[in-house]
């Protein structure tokens, strides 16, 4: 099997590319991004390409399948650059794949294509994807939803695979998650646990995360199964702030919510932080995750819980060890 990997070197695309390669049944694996790492890296062949600007069907042409991880989160001032790679790069993802005669996609979705929830609700793939408004990624995941849609229809003979992880961690991108969403405002030195007396806590707030190494079996799977449509993929138990502060030791604070709404509007507003407010409100009103059709339809088991991604992730905010890509491994600010 030959399969191309589109954005090969972030959070998730490390990971899948590490397992696809140590895969008995996976012949070739082609890592494609716009600044690829040295050749050789992770054991794979690399291709450096545009999907909003570069030939995508001469990549594509005789994959097997296709897995599509590219997203970009930043400049989450710039809707006009979002859109161009998101949406409308996306677009000439799947018109490559049905011009290229791909059997299988793999689809990166997301939790934030899902639709507000009641607190507490573990949503299965049913739940509807129509997004969260206020939040411009929720948005795009939803709308990617619909085009997905428009594209089986149109071509059936393609498998189609979406998976929809919660929020996706590992130590080695911890400096690019710094980048992504916290930036200069929050000194990676701030978040090493001795110097964190205390964490606020939110009201309400309650989340998953999984493991990209969990992502990457989860892609694995899919290629050799028959199954098609959403599965969803989240670590087995649920993090809330409290639990934060019992693991780092810390003093918990509580914060009301709208308090803290308030400060990301504004500290994003100044480009002080590169976060939009958006994402606290997926944070507070999306589901939570059944993964239940990942487990019985595509033999999937997390082997990381939420909570020990998390801190995982905060371990690797801490040390800011080497990462193998350019993607990842562009420093923080100190």
């Amino acid at each position: 099997m030959r399969v191309v990997v589109l954005g090969a070197t972030g959070n998730i695309g490390t990971q899948v590319v590490t397992v696809l390669g140590r895969d008995e049944h996976v012949d070739t694996v082609v890592g494609v991004a716009r600044r690829v790492p040295p050749p050789g890296t992770l054991g794979i062949e690399w291709r450096s390409v545009d999907v909003a600007t570069d030939d995508l069907t001469a990549v594509l042409a005789g994959a097997d399948a296709v897995v599509d991880l590219v997203w970009a989160l930043q400049p989450s001032w710039d809707l006009d650059a979002l859109h161009r790679i998101n949406i409308a790069g996306t677009r000439r993802v799947l018109d490559a794949v049905a011009t290229a005669g791909s059997a299988q996609l793999v689809y990166a979705s997301s939790i934030g294509a899902y639709s507000p929830a009641p607190a507490g609700t573990f949503a299965t793939e049913e739940w509807p994807t129509d997004g969260v408004a206020t939040s411009t990624y929720s948005r795009q995941k939803a709308y990617v939803e619909r085009m997905l849609d428009h594209f089986e229809a149109a071509h059936p003979s393609v498998r189609v695979v979406r998976l929809r992880p919660s929020l996706v961690f590992q130590r080695s991108a911890a400096g690019e998650i710094h980048r992504l969403f916290l930036g200069p405002l929050v000194p990676r030195v701030l978040l090493d646990p001795k110097w964190i007396p205390a964490i606020p806590v939110i009201s309400g707030l309650a989340f998953q995360a999984v493991h990209a190494e969990d992502v990457a079996q989860a892609v694995r799977l899919a290629l050799h199964a028959a199954a098609s449509g959403a599965f969803n993929l989240a670590g087995d138990d649920v993090v809330d702030t409290k639990m934060l502060a019992r693991r780092l030791r810390a003093r918990p604070v509580p914060l009301p919510p709208r308090l803290l709404r308030s400060l990301a509007a504004i500290t994003w507003r100044l480009h002080l932080q590169p976060s939009e407010p958006g994402w606290l409100d997926m944070a507070l009103h999306l589901p939570l995750l059944d993964t239940s059709r990942a487990r019985t339809e595509l033999g999937w088991h997390p082997t990381h819980s939420s909570s020990d991604t998390v801190m995982e992730l905060i371990d690797g905010l801490r040390t800011n060890e080497p990462a193998p890509t350019p993607a990842l491994g562009r420093p923080a600010p100190p």
